[in-house]
């Protein structure tokens, strides 16, 4: 099952996409008024909503199909509220996040360290966030293969924390059991066919495709 989740990050930022590729769709506060403008109905609404004026708030509840709201005062971001639902909900469903960059600094690495977090660790090959020029997914130990994206230039491997036996091949800039001790981003990689392979023993990476 395929499932939208739009933050409430500016439109401006997300990527195109058909509506028709998705099952579910989820709102993060006040991107359930950015659906509801696009003529989509949110199945799930999550946040505390207070971003949002008393009229688009009463819209947003009248033709949500689910709607959650949290207290302003919490620990967990609107994001965190929504993924732990989407995922209680629908737990084999492949995650797509858009309208979570282009905005506040902390918002974007709170969202881009979700996959770290232990209750979403055993499902961050579920979760991918895209904007209109990056797409980014997640990758525990193990031998991958990564499918270059239609009309993506350059892939980034973001080491999000130490990473062992780093192996990277066909790309550009190959490396062979590299340790690499600290997050870093290796980045401005390239493709040299439609696919890379990546291999680790230990860690986790975040693969970013983007373009300029």
């Amino acid at each position: 099952m395929q499932i939208l989740l739009v933050a409430g990050g500016d439109p401006a930022y997300w990527p195109s996409f058909d509506s028709a590729d998705y099952d579910r769709f989820v709102g993060i506060d006040r991107g359930n008024l950015f659906l509801l403008e696009r003529g989509i109905t949110p199945d799930i609404a999550v946040g505390d909503f207070d971003s949002l004026s008393e009229k688009e708030r009463v819209l947003v509840f009248e033709q949500a199909g689910d709607v959650s709201r949290s207290p302003a005062e919490k620990d967990d971001t609107d994001t965190q509220l929504a993924l732990e639902k989407t995922f209680r909900h629908y737990p084999d469903g492949r995650i797509t996040i858009i309208g979570a960059t282009g905005g506040r600094l902390d918002h974007l690495l709170a969202n881009i360290w979700l996959p770290l977090e232990p209750r979403f660790y055993s499902r961050m090959k579920q979760i991918v966030l895209k904007d209109n020029t990056n797409t980014v997914s997640y990758l525990s130990k193990g031998v991958h293969q990564v499918k270059k994206e239609k009309g993506m230039t350059y892939l980034g491997y973001c080491c999000l924390t130490p990473v062992s036996g780093l192996t990277l091949k066909q790309v550009k800039y190959p490396l062979e059991n590299v340790e690499i001790r600290y997050p870093t981003s290796l980045a401005s990689n390239e493709f040299l066919t439609e696919q890379a392979e990546i291999s680790f023993t230990n860690g986790v990476i975040a693969v970013i495709q983007s373009k300029d």
